[in-house]
């Protein structure tokens, strides 16, 4: 089922979206089922996504989750429940064997892209593996990223999405050539319009953001054509245990959607 979700598709773009980690069941299915009956609504494919522990953040005192099991387990429900291919991030090679058996994509961190035995695990579980580029690396680098997966699992299905590059301190900037320049490498490309506002690294040990620009940023890569978007939302991304600073509020994403689709018929139409 997956598999045809994030395929290529020139008439309509796929969506990956959920909070940035799961907080508890009744948030994990709160937001899935709104996104759910919005994505059905609009003919939109659609993967949950939720993070079942944070292993990357800047202070040791923030939030990382509500245990292992538990939060794979939200997780496989949501897939149960509602119909829907799920996805998480993992962090170690070790997890890939844990975590697959709950979720129908693995995806890899942007700042984890060219770990190799990472990247051979989660190949090797049979899954499909969505790959974020490295705020560090151009788009033409990430073939290597590509081969490692397929050099593991050669019919392994592959996204890659685009989340930015640094810009100096603090900061990122989306360089929208990186969309087609990746989809040579003969993979679907996905656009994260939450995670490239960040603005990491702050003083107070909790990253920032910019969710102003979410509808910009997604509204330039439909017109330029990606494949698919990845948005993170939240009810009251305010009280949000993570990322908050750059989650779009939940109430916000149908409308950004239907703009987001009437700009793909109006490329298709040209």
């Amino acid at each position: 089922m997956v598999e045809n979700i994030i395929r290529k598709n020139p008439a309509r773009f796929f969506l990956i979206a959920g909070p940035c980690v799961i907080e508890s069941r009744d948030n994990a299915m709160y937001i899935a089922e709104k996104i759910v009956n919005i994505t059905q609504k609009l003919g939109i494919p659609y993967l949950f996504k939720g993070s079942y522990k944070k292993a990357n953040r800047t202070s040791a005192n923030s939030f990382t989750g509500i245990g292992d099991e538990k939060a794979l387990t939200i997780l496989k429900e949501i897939n149960t429940q509602y119909g829907v291919p799920v996805t998480t991030d993992i962090h170690e090679s070790i997890d890939a064997a844990k975590v697959a058996p709950y979720v129908d994509l693995l995806q890899i961190p942007a700042f984890l892209c060219r770990q190799t035995d990472l990247l051979v695990a989660a190949a090797q579980t049979g899954k499909p593996v969505n790959i974020k580029k490295g705020q560090f690396l151009s788009a033409g680098s990430m073939k290597f990223a590509v081969e490692k997966v397929k050099t593991a699992r050669p019919d392994a299905p592959i996204l890659l999405t685009e989340r930015g590059n640094m810009f100096g301190y603090g900061d990122l900037v989306v360089d929208f050539r990186n969309i087609p320049e990746m989809q040579q490498l003969e993979v679907p490309v996905v656009m994260d319009c939450t995670h490239s506002l960040q603005q990491p690294n702050q003083l107070s040990g909790v990253t920032g953001g910019n969710p102003k620009r979410i509808e910009t940023i997604a509204k330039a890569a439909v017109a330029v054509g990606v494949d698919g978007l990845f948005i993170e939302t939240h009810p009251n991304p305010k009280e949000a245990k993570s990322d908050g600073a750059n989650m779009l509020p939940l109430d916000q994403l149908e409308q950004i959607l239907e703009k987001l689709i009437r700009i793909r018929e109006a490329i298709q139409e040209k």
